[in-house]
């Protein structure tokens, strides 16, 4: 075969434009609107053509026109003027630089997709562009957080649909060369490379370095000459291939990057895990710290104290589980090096250590790896108590310490131009900056209904004018006619209530729960007076069939008759940009999930930023939203869960259908002489007023900073202080309580006063505890207290410490405290003792407790 010499051809920029080059490289573009339109300007249809890539618009524009450009003293301004607002971007303190002065908190987070922009295919949906909006809002908010993935080269899928409706995947490769990123290079100049092991061979990765704005983004590609050719196709594709195909790629993703901040000499303080696909970077981080000289225990000790942990779902096919004997083979040297068994080892990864049939699960290892753990909204993390308390058996689920941070967007990604301007206007500079301020928004009152309106549906129509030119395209490759065509021209109306169904196509999100009841919705959408259209898109995972089942009843639906062709469409290959023209131009957005099945469900708070409402299920982040008082959107149902699916189903669909009938579409279509929806501009602002300063991603990253990240980082400066003392006295009270703790018992329990109590008194409760070879002061006891439930249990207790009075005789200690009695009822109470340390990281560790 013939040796091929690879070389690079950029861009021969006039030095007048090379600025270009600058702004083009780092992300900070994206979410800034003006440097968007220095792009278009240089070229409109070359922009459209490189799919919004300025690095392909580099590269492919002509000398003919960079000429013109650099002649042209508009443009040349307007490029200056970007350029300062970069400038100035990158050099001002933020938020973190004034509020965290000498508060050194160095953040890694580890996912394995970011969705930044269109021109970066590196994501699949919800997590992925969550993940992208947290590195932006780390850039905005000054945070020093660096990025940790995998640059795939197909990314995710493409989409299309054949002539009877059913999704076909494609999968491009990516243009590495010509994405806004550059390879990071050694001190001789050569790229950098970094090692990970696998079964009898080192496989290679080079590395990317993407910039958004003040963050740092690092992603591992294995697709070079130095690996075997099963190798390079490890980073082929986002959630492709088979369990062992995902382990390897999670073992680059966590022990690879865990390898490349090592190879780039940056030590972080607080190590995130954006999911449990980077739950590898726990045991490599213990094994990096074993070679520094730690035991097991302290190494594991140190990896706890300064690991996040954040989980995304509530569906069980969305925690990755695998087979003992796939884990071993890639593993082995992993316990060997730990000096732990073998069993002992795959124990991280099970709800119950000790139970050979339990698979190895990613978000196990993960929840025992990390003291701060997180769901995305206030009901995931109830839902996440309930799914993973058996981590933690005998805790009541209530006390699980898995928290919440509740997700929010990047506001300024996801507000249109024209929204944006009329914000700029009547909001003053500071919506920008403090997008987490509700004071900020409180100023949507001055604008004008009128300008709100008319803005709103210029947004309308211009999602309109983008579904037909993508319609039209999509019937062009499925080889529609002339005439076929020609309808393609004037489906949808640019002034019709239009609502938007749009995310990924798993069954338990009911895609098609509006076609329910085709007469009723026909009724609806073929109203001569007050039309309603409907806007669907949605990937469904190739392996999905019953998820692409769902996207062909849709399409075909939509095909069966002239009013319904009209009415609703389905637009292929969702992705940001198709996503931008949505959640800008749609006047509702439509949510109807099973419950408790989303997780948090970010697609809809990207609406109310553009004017939009929800109309959604009570699930995911809408429960914290929405309430009637508010008057911001509508929720369909009450928050009933239902054990009979179909007639949860039925119910819900019922209630849909009543909301847009009595409420959304009377609301929608009731204009005063001006012609205008006050009622309904009146719900747009509130929603603006409601929602834009809770759920966005200044807010969330600040959450993680005062929950998580500081203490974090202050966990991980103490325990290295003076060489690691703290750390070696941890461990030798951890050996203490691993031999002592199957002898502590509690002995005895003694309540003090009646049996019938009064409200606002105080009941006295005692205990004697046997500590085996532990003293008081390394244990906590604690009556748990609260309502009984008819099943003999306490239902959402709380708990109050007893002191230890002074009383240690033969290893018995006494304690006794008071609980106030609050409210009225059958109560009951139950003596627990947990081990104690100062400087212990998690106030309840699996397998730790004891009741009495």
């Amino acid at each position: 075969m013939k040796t091929i010499r690879t070389y690079v051809v950029k861009p021969s920029l006039p030095l007048r434009l090379q600025p270009l080059e600058k702004l083009a490289r780092n992300l900070w573009w994206c979410w800034n609107h003006s440097a968007i339109e220095l792009f278009m300007r240089m070229d409109m249809e070359l922009w459209e053509k490189t799919y919004h890539n300025p690095i392909g618009l580099l590269g492919n524009i002509s000398q003919e026109r960079l000429n013109e450009l650099q002649a042209d003293q508009s443009f040349l301004a307007h490029m200056d003027d970007v350029v300062h607002d970069l400038e100035d971007y990158l050099e001002q303190p933020r938020w973190y630089q004034e509020k965290h002065k000498g508060e050194p908190c160095q953040v890694a987070y580890f996912s394995a997709e970011f969705g930044i922009h269109e021109s970066l295919p590196t994501y699949s949906g919800g997590l992925g562009v969550l993940a992208g909006d947290h590195v932006k809002s780390s850039s905005d908010l000054g945070i020093p957080l660096i990025a940790i993935g995998i640059m795939y080269r197909e990314g995710y899928f493409q989409q299309y649909l054949n002539a009877d409706g059913w999704q076909q995947e494609l999968y491009p490769d990516n243009d590495f060369p010509n994405m806004p990123m550059s390879l990071v290079r050694d001190q001789n100049g050569a790229p950098l490379h970094i090692s990970i092991d696998l079964p009898g061979r080192t496989v290679k990765a080079q590395v990317w370095n993407i910039t958004v704005g003040r963050t740092p983004m690092y992603m591992m590609d294995t697709n070079i000459p130095e690996n075997s050719l099963e190798d390079r196709n490890i980073t082929d594709q986002l959630y492709g291939g088979d369990h062992e195909h995902r382990v390897k790629q999670e073992i680059l993703l966590g022990i690879g990057g865990m390898r490349l901040l090592q190879a780039l000499g940056i030590n972080p303080k607080v190590y995130h895990m954006n999911e449990g696909h980077s739950a590898f970077l726990g045991l490599e981080r213990i094994r990096m710290l074993m070679d520094e000289g730690l035991n097991y225990q302290e190494a594991k000790d140190m990896v706890i104290a300064s690991n996040v942990f954040t989980t995304h779902t509530p569906v069980a096919a969305g925690n990755d589980v695998f087979d003992l004997n796939l884990v071993g083979r890639y593993f082995r040297t992993y316990w060997e090096r730990f000096g732990i068994s073998q069993e002992e080892f795959y124990g991280m990864a099970r709800k119950n250590p000790y139970d050979p049939n339990e698979a190895f699960c990613m978000t196990v290892l993960a929840l025992r790896l990390a003291s701060g753990l997180n769901g995305v909204a206030e009901l995931h993390g109830q839902t996440s108590r309930g799914m993973w308390k058996d981590v933690w058996p005998g805790l009541p689920e209530n006390e699980i310490p898995i928290g919440h941070v509740t997700n929010g967007i990047h506001l300024r990604s996801w507000v249109s131009y024209d929204m944006h301007a009329l914000f700029n206007r009547y909001l003053g500079p500071h919506w920008r900056e403090r997008t987490y301020a509700k004071e900020s928004w409180e100023a949507v009152e001055r604008i004008p209904d009128s300008e709100l309106w008319r803005t709103h549906e210029r947004r309308r129509e211009r999602l309109v004018s983008f579904a037909r030119n993508r319609v039209r395209k999509q019937w062009e490759n499925r080889g529609a006619n002339r005439r076929e065509l020609m309808v393609a021209n004037d489906i949808l109306d640019p002034e019709a209530l239009t609502i938007g169904f749009a995310r990924r196509f798993a069954t338990y999100k009911r895609g098609a729960l509006i076609m329910s009841d085709m007469e009723r919705l026909k009724r609806l959408l073929g109203n001569p007076d007050r039309p309603m259209q409907i806007v669907f898109a949605g990937k469904a995972h190739p392996h999905d069939v019953q998820g692409k089942e769902v996207i062909q009843r849709i399409v075909k639906t939509a095909q069966a008759d002239d009013v319904l062709r009209q009415r609703v469409v389905f637009l292929e290959n969702y992705d940001l940009n198709v996503a931008h023209y949505l959640v800008q131009g749609v006047d509702v957005w439509l949510n109807n999930p099973r419950r408790p099945l989303e997780a948090s469900g970010t697609s809809g708070m990207k609406v109310p930023v553009n004017g939009g409402l929800n109309c959604s299920v009570l699930d995911g982040w809408w429960p914290e939203a929405y309430g009637p008082d508010l008057d911001n959107g509508w929720a369909i149902g009450n928050g009933e869960e239902y054990e009979d699916t179909h007639y949860g189903d039925e119910v819900e669909a019922k209630a849909l259908f009543h909301i847009l009938e009595n409420e959304i579409i009377p609301i929608f279509y009731d204009r005063g002489t001006d012609g205008l929806p006050r009622r309904w501009i009146r719900m747009m602002k509130n929603g603006m007023r409601s929602i834009c300063p809770v759920f966005n991603t200044d807010r969330m990253l600040m959450e993680y900073m005062q929950k998580f990240y500081l203490s974090a980082a202050e966990r991980m400066t103490s325990l290295n202080e003076d060489d690691r003392k703290i750390l070696h006295e941890l461990n030798q009270w951890r050996d203490l309580i691993s031999k002592e703790w199957q002898q502590v018992k509690v002995v005895d329990v003694n309540r003090v006063g009646p049996e019938i109590n009064r409200i606002g008194e105080n009941l006295m409760v005692q205990a004697s505890v046997f500590l085996a070879g532990l003293i008081p002061d390394q244990v906590i006891v604690e009556a748990y207290h609260g309502p009984m439930d008819s099943r003999g249990s306490i239902e959402g207790g709380q708990s109050q410490v007893l002191k230890f009075t002074g009383e240690f005789h033969e290893g018995v200690a006494q304690f006794k405290g008071e609980l106030d009695l609050a409210s009225t009822g059958n109560h009951g109470f139950a003596i627990r003792v947990r081990p104690f340390h100062p400087r212990m990281s998690r106030n309840f560790d699996p397998g730790f407790l004891v009741w009495g």
